[in-house]
């Protein structure tokens, strides 16, 4: 999921825009508008391209599963456990995975594959997830994330 708003920023909160007078304003004019689908700072990159037919989600909030259709397409796959990547750990990455673990699903943070602007903040994010016996869910680092999948035929 990529942080976006609709051009016509109909759905980005007021008291968002208040927050964050930049949204949908050009900071660096080969980015286009900031935060706005379809502008050229919002565009996935090469490296981590979906592949064909791979769904991508338009989030309007820090929450992937606000106001987006990826709790209906995972239900849909019967999709029970999610893996977490991206930016930022602590706002993007966690709020994404305290929703999914509110809805049931068993979430694992891929702890290298994962990054914030503070170090400390990014820390006591992984130390929240998993305290209390897996509160939130579970992280591990990408090797053994991928050495699990190999081992279970899914990579």
């Amino acid at each position: 999921p990529a942080e976006a708003h609709r051009p016509d920023l109909a759905d980005c909160p007021q008291s968002k825009r208040g927050r964050c007078p930049a949204i949908g304003e050009i900071l660096h004019a080969s980015m286009g508008r900031a935060l706005v689908q379809g502008e050229p700072g919002n565009r996935i990159v090469p490296e981590v391209q979906p592949i064909d037919g791979e769904p991508v989600v338009h989030k309007p909030g820090k929450g992937a599963f606000y106001h987006t259709s990826l709790g209906s397409m995972l239900e849909a796959k019967g999709i029970t456990h999610l893996l977490f990547t991206g930016v930022t750990t602590e706002v993007c990455v966690q709020t994404t995975m305290r929703e999914a673990n509110d809805r049931g699903y068993e979430c694992l943070l891929v702890s290298d594959a994962t990054e914030s602007y503070t170090p400390g903040f990014k820390a006591a994010t992984l130390q929240m997830i998993t305290s209390q016996g897996g509160l939130v869910g579970w992280t591990a680092p990408s090797e053994l994330v991928v050495r699990a999948l190999q081992g279970a035929g899914r990579v």
